[in-house]
């Protein structure tokens, strides 16, 4: 069957030069299979994760790298066996687009921690477990994309599909850990970190009725957090501060890309509190002191993205909770200068890219 052409941007290497090697590329995708839909790109946010991605931060880039995995567009084309959704309708596609399916995570429902011999199929980059055959995927940077559809997202009709993109991974990165720990209404829950996932963060664990303290080196995003609906607002680098709040949440969720010091939020937990870290993949830049865990019989844990239900779930809560990322649009061709941006904090808070600027160009 003919190939389908797909216009696209992308990187052939390391973006070592500040990001001025992003450009535009041409790709070929198959066409959709019995199980599969031919999606048209609407819209593609930004993710921190992208830039870590195209500079090789976790040493597992295939290069050329099409990065992108919080899609919305339009079904254009369906298999002959696809029984959920039809020519026309709006759909997302998130983090993951396939998984082995045998697994007890996969037959479970947690795809994301599929125990198969590559583990889950990141939407670009290929699996997360690179098996040497230089196999690779094609993110949503891009004018279209072929997914099975088991992994393919509906966008409620509530929500506005110009913003709902970032749900379907700052979305659902900050969701999952909160619905698995089980926050509910009254639990006082610490965010630490106000970018793509902080924001996300605040406003779906108020949703869920918790008090919400944000924490953050910056007083001047004290506004913001207050403007999402944090109760509290906390200075990380203000030891009195620190001290004076020791042993007052029930849950903290850190938020930061980086590599930090986890040491001084374990003190903020309560007795049988809970850390979780979703947004460094890596060590702490410390190392994590046990008598602040053991003392107080703490837990500290990490999660990964999340389910297929579980984003079809926050897409769901987002629309019965008017909850939507704050966004800026960008056409396709800043998308260098706002990497820079994203690296230099000057977003408020996530970029989600217009793909009809790319389709418009020649």
């Amino acid at each position: 069957m003919e190939q389908l052409k797909t216009k696209a941007y992308g990187t052939k290497a390391s973006l070592i030069d500040q990001f001025s090697s992003l450009s535009r590329m041409d790709i070929e995708r198959n066409p959709p299979q019995s199980d599969e839909l031919l999606i048209d790109i609407l819209y593609c946010g930004v993710c921190h994760s992208d830039v870590h991605q195209v500079t090789n931060d976790w040493s597992n880039t295939i290069y050329p790298c099409i990065p992108g995995h919080e899609i919305v567009g339009r079904v254009v084309q369906a298999g002959t066996g696809v029984t959920k959704f039809n020519v026309g309708d709006v759909v997302g596609v998130g983090c993951m687009i396939d998984s082995c399916g045998k697994c007890s995570s996969c037959t479970g429902g947690d795809e994301q921690y599929c125990e198969g011999p590559v583990s889950w199929t990141a939407t670009y980059n290929g699996y997360m477990k690179p098996n040497g055959n230089g196999y690779n995927t094609f993110g949503g940077y891009s004018t279209n994309i072929v997914v099975k559809e088991a992994f393919v997202l509906k966008i409620p009709d509530g929500l506005d599909i110009k913003a709902a993109a970032p749900i379907l991974c700052a979305g659902v990165t900050t969701y999952s850990p909160l619905r698995h720990w089980g926050v509910k209404e009254g639990d006082k829950v610490g965010i630490v970190g106000l970018g793509g996932l902080g924001h996300m963060a605040v406003m779906l664990a108020k949703a869920m009725g918790a008090e919400v303290t944000v924490l953050t080196t910056k007083e001047e995003k004290r506004a913001a957090a207050e403007e999402l609906g944090a109760h509290k607002v906390i200075l990380s680098d203000d030891k009195e501060a620190m001290t004076q709040n020791e042993l007052s949440l029930d849950f903290i969720l850190i938020t930061i890309p980086d590599k930090f010091d986890v040491n001084p939020y374990v003190s903020l937990l309560k007795r049988n509190g809970h850390l979780v870290t979703v947004g460094l993949l890596g060590p702490y830049k410390s190392a994590t002191d046990n008598m602040e865990i053991a003392f107080h019989r703490r837990s500290m844990s990490g999660s990964l993205i999340g389910s297929i239900q579980e984003t079809q779930d926050v897409l769901d809560f987002c629309a019965q909770h008017s909850i939507l990322p704050h966004i800026e649009m960008i056409p396709i061709q800043d998308i260098n200068k706002a990497y820079k941006k994203m690296l230099d904090e000057e977003v408020r808070f996530r970029y989600v890219i217009d793909m009809q600027s790319l389709k418009d160009e020649q």
